[in-house]
């Protein structure tokens, strides 16, 4: 594995009982942000995890720098979490901008497999890895377990937040966020600004680049092929399936991810074991969440994030059952 640099947070959360840093990984001329986000006093009984954010957004989804969030909540019940920026995002450098346009086909073929190889090599120990994406990041970390089968053996669990990969939902507000703006308007700035600076338009966490725009337009819209060699990702999900998975949706998710939308890539990625929850009030939850919400609400921590961590914790109570056999 290449060369790492690593900067720490400014202190250990000692109230919280995590410690966070900063983690750097060479990659294509400049650097791939890692946050890692730990217990105080980490247990080899548990599976480390990887998570992704989705597009316009970086890490910052699942972490803060005061302890919240889902990666937090997740190292105080023992795992050790690695937070993905990916490149030119977040921490990571170069940021976006003219000549500077990564796109998702080096998420899926390059980024993750380096991270996953990575987070193997610190916890020799571990029997995989659990990955967690946040919408467009559970399409693309689907896209990369599908591909590289192999790797697929070293992850445990994949968990999606609001992920889908095409909208057939129709309505109003579809129609402005997804077929005006996403569809024609972003790209009509993209291309002017050389990225979306969906941060500076308020738009969302981060800025998008335009071959990922691009990108995930057509897969939005059209099959899912891989832009750069044409790799029939559909065919090979039906023929390698996923590790076991589960798919959260929101009830207020009404476009981003429309439960019904989010039901249609489950079966498209043809998981062994695969589950579908919906965040509402019907069933049994204290809100009915939004997109974002599923990882942000502050009442997320003692509602839906509890169950999360039951079903990752029940991964290593069954393998160590196994062992003891």
């Amino acid at each position: 594995m290449t060369a790492l640099l690593t900067q720490p947070s400014s202190s250990p959360l000692k109230k919280d009982a995590i410690c966070q840093q900063s983690l750097f990984l060479p990659y294509d001329g400049g650097q791939l942000h890692l946050r890692h986000i730990s217990p105080t006093f980490p247990s080899a009984a548990r599976s480390p995890i990887l998570m992704l954010h989705g597009a316009m957004s970086n890490g910052r989804v699942f972490y803060s720098d005061s302890g919240r969030g889902l990666a937090g909540f997740l190292a105080r019940q023992g795992f050790e979490v690695y937070v993905l920026d990916t490149a030119g995002r977040g921490l990571s450098t170069p940021k976006l901008a003219k000549g500077v346009d990564p796109g998702q086909g080096k998420v899926i073929r390059e980024q993750l497999p380096l991270v996953q190889a990575f987070i193997l090599e610190r916890h020799p120990g571990s029997l995989g890895v659990h990955w967690c994406g946040h919408s467009w990041g559970g399409v693309l970390m689907a896209s990369s377990l599908v591909r590289f089968p192999e790797m697929a053996t070293g992850v445990r669990s994949l968990l999606t937040f609001g992920s889908k990969r095409t909208i057939r939902t129709r309505s109003l507000k579809k129609w402005w966020m997804v077929d005006m703006f996403w569809n024609r308007l972003a790209p009509a700035i993209a291309t002017q600004r050389g990225y979306l600076p969906a941060d500076s338009l308020k738009l969302g966490m981060d800025n998008e680049s335009i071959s990922s725009l691009s990108e995930s337009i057509d897969w939005v819209r059209g099959d899912w092929i891989d832009h750069d060699d044409g790799f029939d990702y559909a065919a090979a999900a039906r023929a390698n399936g996923l590790p076991p998975a589960w798919f959260i949706a929101g009830a207020r998710d009404t476009v981003l991810g429309n439960p019904c939308d989010v039901k249609d890539m489950m079966a498209e990625c043809c998981a062994a074991d695969a589950r579908f929850t919906l965040l509402s009030r019907e069933n049994g939850f204290r809100h009915d969440y939004d997109h974002a919400g599923m990882l942000t609400h502050m009442d997320a921590p003692s509602d839906h994030f509890v169950a999360v961590a039951d079903w990752l914790l029940g991964f290593d109570v069954t393998a160590l059952k196994d062992r003891d056999y």
